[in-house]
């Protein structure tokens, strides 16, 4: 149940860009990210220790294995916020089918309103223009962004629209992977998710960040040669023998309790 301010309970599913990487927390043994900086200002808006929040969220996970695994454990929780974002890692393998996607997101956005909650989705920001195979990736992106608009359209979801803020292309944005967001991003989605929330957030967080360092040519090859050797190669390695980045990998707030002592941010 909403109460004035906030909401009482909220629970996170998707994959590593809600697991939080790569935000690490100051002790290195979990990520924090977004939805943790989100849950931390809402639980200071209710009343203390009358929020509950839970995370369960793990890396390299595919579409459908969020919604069979996470989505029923959230739907039991009966939280009244619901964030939902999932499919990026579908979109980079060989076998994509993106009706079959659209289809089941319809479904499970419909399944989780129907519980009375609030319900938060993505479209993705931009990381094409980093990664091989760009022109082919992007197709695929804007379909899935297309169709998660039309699903918040249909089942009244709060749409998190960041495609639409070109911060994004800052690399200052991004890790040093390319793939997933730096603590300076997680900052700016949780500000977006705010504001879709109707809550103002920390302003620093929506601060456009500087520029990022000029790299000569020679530069830019050596950063391009030491990425694909540190993260793409291995990430091949692991589409080809049929491994995850998570498989060894368990939620980091597997049950939904209370905000005691919210993260530093």
């Amino acid at each position: 149940m909403r109460i004035v301010g906030g909401w009482r309970s909220f629970v996170a599913v998707g994959d590593s860009f809600t697991e939080g990487m790569d935000d690490p927390y100051p002790d290195g043994r979990t990520y924090r990210g977004w939805a943790d900086l989100v849950a931390d200002h809402l639980a200071r808006l209710a009343r203390p220790d009358d929020f509950r929040y839970a995370n369960l969220a793990v890396r390299g996970r595919l579409f459908n294995n969020v919604v069979d695994e996470q989505v029923p454990l959230a739907v039991a929780m009966k939280p009244d916020l619901v964030s939902f974002a999932a499919g990026g890692n579908d979109v980079l393998r060989r076998h994509f089918d993106p009706e079959a996607l659209a289809e089941r997101c319809d479904r499970t956005i419909e399944r989780i309103r129907a519980t009375g909650a609030d319900v938060l989705i993505f479209r993705f920001a931009d990381v094409t223009k980093r990664l091989p195979g760009a022109r082919y990736v992007r197709t695929r992106v804007d379909f899935v962004n297309q169709a998660v608009e039309d699903v918040a359209k249909r089942h009244d979801a709060r749409l998190v629209d960041l495609w639409a803020d070109a911060e994004f292309t800052n690399t200052r944005m991004w890790s040093v992977d390319r793939l997933h967001l730096s603590p300076l991003g997680h900052r700016r989605v949780a500000g977006h998710v705010l504001r879709i929330l109707d809550i103002e957030p920390r302003e620093d967080w929506m601060i456009s960040a500087p520029p990022p360092d000029a790299l000569s040519w020679l530069s830019r090859r050596a950063a391009d040669a030491r990425w694909a050797r540190l993260y793409f190669a291995p990430w091949i390695r692991r589409r080809l023998t049929g491994r995850s980045s998570g498989d060894t990998v368990t939620a980091k707030r597997p049950e939904l309790l209370p905000m005691v002592s919210p993260p530093d941010r």
